[in-house]
C-alpha cells in the first residue's frame, strides 16, 4: 500500500449539525471541540445547533469549521488511522498545520479567530462573491478574469474547475462571459471573495499575530496552498499570512502529494467536494471523506 494524504476541507463546505457525532462517540474529538470551546465559548452551539445562515458568516464558519476538520481527524488517529502527509483547503490549511503540530493547538485557535474576523471585516467592506467555474481550462479563466477588473481566478481546483472571485455586483457578467466561453458558472456559499488582493488587511492582521510565534518543524509534511510544495518552519508565518489574500494550487498539491507516493486521499470535515476534486485530478486514486463515525468506519474498512 501506499501513502495516505489527510487534507482538511475548506470554507464552503459548512453544515448545521457538523461535529456533533463524534463529539458525543470519540474522546479524542471531544477535546479537539473543547479546546476550541475554551478560546471562543459558542462555537459548540454554533456547530451543532446553528442554522446555514449563521454558519455562513465568515467569522463563525472558519472557527466551528476548523474544530470540527480537526476533530474528524483526531477521531480517525484515535481509530488507528495515520497520515504520510497533510494540505487543507484555505482554512483547511490551518488544521493541517495544529494537526502537524507546527504550532500548538490554543496558538492555531486563536489565529483562526482572527483570520475568521479580519476576513468578514475585508468583506464587508468590499462585499464579494466567488463562483466555480466548471468546462473551461484554468488559462481560459484567467483570460476572462484578465478582462474584467475586480476579478480574479483564486481556487485552481482540479482540472476544469478553477474557482473565480470578484465583486458581488460583478458575478452577473462572469457568469454570462463563462457561458459564452462554453463553461458553466456555479455560485458557492461563502460570504466573501477570499483569496483577492481585497484579503490583504487580513494577510497583514495575521503576519502581526503570527511574528511572535514559535513554529516547528511538522511532524508529517504538510503542503501549502501557495506553493503546492512541503512546508519548511522557516517559511511558515510567510505562507500562512499570505494565504488569506493569495490563490489557493489545490490540483498541483494533489498532483504533488501523488508524486511523492500517496495513493489514498482522506477527506475530514463535512461534504465531499475534495474527494471529488481528487478523483477528477487522479482517476486512479482512493478517496473518502469522514465526518462522522459510520463515515471514518467505511474509510477504515476501505484502508486498513
Amino acid at each position: 500500500m501506499g501513502k495516505i494524504a489527510f487534507l482538511f476541507a475548506g470554507q464552503g463546505a459548512q453544515a448545521p449539525g457538523m461535529g456533533q457525532a463524534f463529539y458525543e462517540a470519540s474522546p479524542a474529538a471531544k477535546r479537539v471541540f473543547d479546546a476550541v470551546e475554551a478560546v471562543r465559548p459558542g462555537t459548540l452551539d454554533e456547530c451543532f445547533h446553528g442554522d446555514a445562515e449563521e454558519l455562513k458568516q465568515t467569522a463563525n464558519t472558519q472557527p466551528c469549521l476548523f474544530a470540527t476538520d480537526l476533530a474528524c481527524a483526531m477521531a480517525a488517529t484515535e481509530a488507528g488511522l495515520r497520515a504520510d502527509c497533510a494540505a487543507g483547503f484555505s482554512l483547511g490549511e490551518l488544521c493541517a498545520v495544529a494537526f502537524s503540530g507546527m504550532l500548538p493547538l490554543d496558538d492555531v485557535i486563536r489565529l483562526v479567530i482572527r483570520r475568521g474576523e479580519a476576513m468578514q471585516r475585508c468583506n464587508d467592506e468590499h462585499p464579494g462573491a466567488m463562483a466555480a467555474v466548471l468546462k473551461l481550462t484554468a488559462a481560459q479563466v484567467e483570460e476572462l478574469c484578465a478582462g474584467l477588473e475586480g476579478a480574479y481566478p483564486v481556487n485552481y481546483n482540479s482540472p476544469g474547475q478553477t474557482v473565480v472571485a470578484c465583486a458581488e455586483d460583478l458575478l452577473p457578467e462572469i457568469a454570462a462571459r463563462v457561458k459564452a466561453a462554453g463553461g458553466r458558472c456555479m455560485p458557492l456559499k461563502v460570504g466573501g471573495s477570499f483569496h483577492t488582493p481585497v484579503m490583504r488587511p487580513a494577510t497583514d492582521a495575521l503576519a502581526e499575530m503570527l511574528a511572535p510565534m514559535t513554529v516547528s518543524e511538522p511532524a508529517v509534511p504538510v503542503y501549502a496552498n501557495r506553493t503546492a510544495a512541503p512546508y519548511t518552519a522557516g517559511e511558515a508565518k510567510a505562507l500562512l499570512s499570505a494565504q488569506a489574500s493569495g490563490p489557493v494550487r489545490w490540483q498541483q498539491t494533489i498532483e504533488r502529494m501523488a508524486e511523492a507516493g500517496a495513493d489514498a486521499f482522506v477527506e475530514f470535515g463535512p461534504g465531499t467536494t475534495l474527494a471529488g476534486l481528487v478523483k477528477r485530478t487522479l482517476p486512479g486514486a482512493k478517496a473518502f471523506s469522514v465526518s462522522d463515525p459510520e463515515t471514518l468506519r467505511a474509510c477504515l474498512a476501505g484502508l486498513l
